[in-house]
C-alpha cells in the first residue's frame, strides 16, 4: 500500500420515515405470507449432494484438505423451476408484478444466507422462517424526486404510496445522496442513502480485538491502546440487573434493562468510532474475520469464557466501522503465534508475553498479533485470500515502536478514562504509559 494512494469509501446511511396508512400493514402482511410460501417452495425442490474429503500428498505423506464427507444443499435456480415459482405466487397477487420479483428476489437471499451459515456449521437443517415483518421494494417500484424529497411507491396500477424526506431532521445529512432501495413497515419507512468520495490513504492501521481493549499498530504512531473496560463494566452491571428482573419474573423490568443496555452500548459504539475516524483519519482499519458463533459455542469453550466473549460486542464496533471508513478483514490464523520480526510460528503459547525462540523477541502478544494483521493485509491477504507473514525487516523492527503508544478510550470526563463510571463524552487521546508518545493531528 503507497502512502497517498486514493481509495474510494462507499457511506450508507439509513434513516426511518414515520407513515400513517394502512395499506403499508396490509403490503407487509401480503409480503411475509408470499415471502414464507415462496421459501417453502425453494426448500422442497432442494437437491442434496456430498462433499467428499480432499486429499493432497505432500512430502510423502497425505493430508486432508476439505475435512470429513458433508453433505452440501444445491438451491434450485433453472428457470424452468423459477417461471414454475412466479407462476405460483402471481395467482394470489393483488399487487403490481414487480412486488413477486421483490418476494422472490429475497426469498433467494434469505436461503443462501441459510446454505452458507450450514456449510459453516452455524446452522442446522430447518427451513428458515420469517418473523420480522418488513417489505423491500425493488427500484422498478420506486419514482424518486430529489428536488420534492419524495419518493413514490407503486401498490398497484395506478396506486400509489408517497413518503418523503422533506423537513426531517436527517435532511442535511444527505443532500446530494442517492436513495436505495426502501423497506417498508407497519409504520414506517426505512429509506438507505448511498454516496461514495475519493479517499486519499495515508496510513493502514492493523487491530488485534480483544475482550478489554482494541490493540492497534501503525509504524508512524506507534502502538494504540483502546480501552473496552467501560464497557464491559456496564454490561455486568445491566447482566445482573436482569438476572434479579428475570429470577423475580418482571418481564417488563427485564424488557426496560434488556432495552437501557442495548441503547448504552450502541451509544459507546457510536462514539468510539468517532473518536477513532477523529484520530486517525484518512486510513485503512484491518480487522480479523472473527467467527462470533465459534467463539460462543459450548462445545469448544468452557462457560465462562463463553460468557465473556459473547459480552464483547467486536461485530458491532467492525461493522459501524465500515459503514464509515475503510475497513478491511483478514484471516485470524497464526496472528498471535507468529513472530513479527522473522517470521516463526510458535506452535503453542500461554500467558500474555509472546517469546520467539528464534530470534529473541519479546512483546505483549495482542500488540504482535495487530503487527501480523497489518501485515496480513499488505502482503494481499484480504478475506477470502491466503498470505505468508514473512515477518518485518529488522529496519523496521517494531520493537522500535513500542517506545510510542497511543492510548486512547471513551471517557467520561477530563483527560483520563474513568474505568468504572458510566460512559459519557467522546474519544479522546489518554496520557501515555511510556515515554515519546505524540498525539495525532
Amino acid at each position: 500500500m503507497q502512502r497517498g494512494s486514493l481509495k474510494t469509501l462507499e457511506l450508507v446511511r439509513a434513516y426511518s420515515v414515520p407513515v400513517r396508512d394502512e395499506r403499508a400493514r396490509e403490503l407487509v402482511t401480503w409480503y411475509l405470507r408470499t415471502l414464507q410460501k415462496a421459501i417453502d417452495m425453494i426448500w422442497d425442490n432442494i437437491a442434496w449432494g456430498y462433499r467428499f474429503p480432499k486429499l493432497v500428498r505432500k512430502r510423502g505423506r497425505t493430508t486432508v484438505i476439505t475435512g470429513l464427507k458433508t453433505r452440501i444443499p444445491m438451491i434450485p435456480k433453472d428457470k424452468v423451476f423459477k417461471k414454475m415459482l412466479r407462476d405460483t405466487l402471481m395467482k394470489d397477487n393483488p399487487y403490481a408484478s414487480h412486488w413477486v420479483d421483490a418476494v422472490i428476489r429475497t426469498a433467494y437471499s434469505v436461503m443462501e444466507s441459510w446454505r452458507k451459515r450450514y456449510l459453516k456449521g452455524r446452522a442446522g437443517k430447518t427451513k428458515p422462517r420469517i418473523r420480522r415483518r418488513f417489505a423491500r421494494c425493488k427500484t422498478t417500484l420506486m419514482k424518486i424526486d430529489y428536488q420534492a424529497k419524495t419518493i413514490r411507491i407503486t401498490l398497484r396500477p395506478g396506486e400509489y404510496l408517497t413518503v418523503s424526506w422533506r423537513s426531517t431532521w436527517f435532511e442535511h445529512r444527505v443532500r446530494d445522496w442517492i436513495v436505495g432501495e426502501v423497506v417498508i413497515k407497519d409504520d414506517r419507512i426505512v429509506i438507505p442513502f448511498k454516496s461514495s468520495k475519493e479517499v486519499e490513504i495515508k496510513r493502514v492501521v492493523g487491530w488485534d480485538s480483544n475482550e478489554l481493549s482494541l490493540d492497534g499498530y501503525e509504524p508512524s504512531i506507534g502502538f494504540i491502546h483502546v480501552d473496552l473496560r467501560p464497557l464491559q463494566s456496564m454490561k455486568i452491571v445491566y447482566e445482573r440487573k436482569k438476572a434479579v428482573a428475570q429470577s423475580k419474573g418482571k418481564k417488563r423490568v427485564y424488557e426496560k434493562y434488556a432495552a437501557r443496555e442495548g441503547n448504552r452500548e450502541r451509544d459507546f459504539v457510536n462514539k468510539l468510532v468517532a473518536g477513532l475516524r477523529r484520530i486517525l483519519p484518512n486510513s485503512i482499519h484491518v480487522f480479523e474475520d472473527l467467527g462470533k458463533e465459534d467463539l460462543v459455542s459450548n462445545k469448544k469453550v468452557e462457560k465462562k469464557r463463553r460468557k465473556r466473549n459473547a459480552r464483547t460486542p467486536w461485530r458491532s464496533i467492525h461493522r459501524r466501522m465500515s459503514e464509515s471508513a475503510l475497513t478491511v478483514f483478514v484471516d485470524p490464523k497464526n496472528t498471535s503465534r507468529t513472530c513479527p520480526r522473522c517470521g516463526y510460528v510458535v506452535k503453542t503459547q500461554v500467558g500474555r508475553t509472546f517469546k520467539c525462540p528464534r530470534c529473541g523477541l519479546e512483546m505483549d502478544r495482542q500488540k504482535v498479533a495487530s503487527v501480523n494483521i497489518r501485515k496480513k493485509y499488505l502482503e494481499g491477504g484480504g478475506k477470502g485470500k491466503k498470505a505468508k507473514m514473512r515477518g518485518f525487516p529488522h529496519s523496521d523492527d517494531p520493537e522500535d515502536s513500542m517506545k510510542a503508544e497511543l492510548w486512547a478510550g471513551v471517557a467520561p470526563s477530563g483527560r483520563k478514562p474513568m474505568i468504572w463510571a458510566p460512559m459519557k463524552g467522546t474519544l479522546k487521546a489518554m496520557k501515555p504509559r511510556v515515554e515519546g508518545w505524540h498525539q495525532l493531528i
